[in-house]
């Protein structure tokens, strides 16, 4: 028995405009989702994606790799913050605690 080794291909990626235009081209073109995929060469399913991702925030759609929605990183900033200060309260409490033993 042979065993074929499937190539794994590189992982394509798609600017901003491209998805965006994409996108229009699907909602106003007066053409099926399916014809726009076939005619731009993505899977309908991806484009679809795209779709939804584009009217549930049109604005913050698409902000790339790496990158988060102005919510997502406030609240990333904040889950940061929170640690680091904690983590100054944790070491005051044992610096009291030290202190507070000491004889004078």
């Amino acid at each position: 028995m042979v065993r074929i080794k499937r190539v794994k291909q590189p992982r394509r990626k798609y600017t901003k405009e491209f998805k965006v235009e994409a996108v229009k081209l699907a909602l106003e073109g007066g053409v099926s989702q399916a014809q726009v995929a076939k005619n731009l060469g993505i899977s309908p399913h991806l484009l679809s994606r795209w779709v939804i991702q584009f009217q549930e925030d049109a604005v913050n759609a698409f902000p790339g790799k790496g990158r988060l929605k102005p919510e997502a990183q406030r609240v990333r900033d904040l889950e940061e913050e929170l640690r680091r200060v904690r983590m100054e309260r944790d070491i005051l409490k044992k610096a009291m605690a030290y202190f507070a033993k000491q004889p004078e």
